[in-house]
């Protein structure tokens, strides 16, 4: 974990830094070629240049988001706005989190991407890469 991502988590109340760190150790551990860094203020995981999860501390849960997990066919993760391609889902407590299920999502957010990177350059538009 890098050592921004630990004082981020750290930062967090006692159920909320157990959350984050499990969450940081399972993201760490499936994606290990993916480049991790606090970005707008949250922890952000890339693979090349482009957003693929991250998570962040909500009023009352930690929200766990992939960039493109609207695509995902994941019953579990709750669509985003629909501005874009996110879908996420909301932990309060530790024993909520299925890491079958983690794992399975970033497997799927390594094989479905919507190009992030480029959205300026694109005035808005979305296009898949992966």
């Amino acid at each position: 974990m890098t050592e921004e991502i630990q004082i981020y988590n750290n930062k967090q109340a006692t159920v909320d830094k157990e959350i984050c760190d499990l969450l940081a150790m399972t993201i760490n551990s499936e994606l290990i070629e993916a480049e991790s860094k606090i970005w707008h203020a949250h922890p952000v995981w890339f693979l090349d240049g482009n957003p693929i999860v991250g998570y962040s501390k909500l009023k009352d849960c930690i929200r766990l988001m992939f960039w493109s997990g609207v695509d995902f066919d994941e019953e579990k993760l709750k669509k985003g706005t629909g501005k874009f391609k996110d879908a996420s889902i909301s932990y309060t407590l530790i024993d909520q989190i299925d890491l079958v299920d983690i794992k399975r999502w970033l497997q799927k957010s390594r094989e479905i991407q919507w190009d992030y990177k480029n959205i300026v350059k694109r005035k808005g538009q979305l296009e898949r890469i992966k």
